[in-house]
């Protein structure tokens, strides 16, 4: 009901659970979301695994939440490169960037992780400094803002193109920082990548590296900032989902006190 026909599709790609209570809850964002999502004007489909080629024919972008999403099998990494080749967007959220190979991750998100090294901090206070205040993604994000998540720092970044940072975190002395040289190193936690496969169509993506704590998707500073940039990778107008109003109907706009 009220749903827009012309609203973007979405696919959530979210993965099983992992990690303790509140963290890394890959199934419960696909529950919220998709609900978060619909509710503001997106068409939204979503699974457990990675999207098939059938799936993405209709998809504007696929919002990855998925520990390591890196390990794909042949088919699903060609038909996401298809996809991407066409033009379709993508974004990514905490360790969704990782697996085997960060090359082939940074190819699609400007950036990548190798699975089994020591690349995070684990649980701290993060403070972001936004480096562009000018994008319509960080519309409304404060120039500093504070957050308890896990960063992450010895990334692989493209270079051709580069990506574009939006905000960057300095690695906090934590046990696992220390243990992998991280500590004090300024790294992109919030980035865009704009870029076109060989023979393909320009295609975009938004990654934030939070979200290990998965109370922070609740945060509102947040969430106009992945709503902007979800419609953003789409292609479509970027406050397009910030925007949207819900549709009421007359018949449950009013709801008729019972006798006491």
């Amino acid at each position: 009901q009220g749903q827009n026909p012309k609203g973007i599709h979405i696919f959530i790609f979210a993965g099983l659970k992992s990690h303790g209570p509140g963290q890394h809850d890959y199934p419960q964002f696909l529950a919220d979301w998709s609900k978060f999502l619909t509710a503001r004007g997106a068409i939204v489909d979503g699974a457990l695994h990675a999207p098939s080629a059938e799936e993405l024919v209709h998809t504007d972008v696929v919002v990855i939440f998925k520990g390591d999403a890196g390990f794909m099998t042949p088919k699903e990494h060609a038909a996401l490169l298809a996809y991407v080749k066409r033009g379709g967007g993508l974004v990514s959220g905490h360790d969704s960037l990782c697996g085997p190979g960060p090359e082939d991750m940074a190819m699609f998100l400007g950036g990548g992780t190798k699975h089994g090294q020591v690349n995070y901090t684990f649980g701290a206070p993060l403070t972001y400094d936004l480096v562009d205040p000018s994008s319509p993604i960080m519309e409304g994000f404060p120039t500093t803002f504070t957050i308890y998540d896990e960063a992450f720092y010895r990334m692989t970044w493209a270079t051709n193109p580069n990506l574009h940072v939006l905000a960057t975190v300095k690695i906090p002395d934590t046990p696992s920082a220390v243990r992998g040289g991280g500590v004090g190193q300024v790294v992109p936690q919030i980035w865009t990548y704009e870029h076109t496969l060989p023979g393909g169509q320009p295609a975009r993506a938004l990654v934030w590296m939070q979200s290990h704590i998965y109370e922070n998707f609740s945060n509102p500073v947040v969430q106009k900032m992945l709503l902007r940039g979800i419609a953003w990778a789409s292609k479509h107008p970027v406050n397009e989902l910030v925007d949207h109003k819900p549709h009421i109907s007359r018949r449950s706009a009013f709801i008729p006190m019972r006798n006491q």
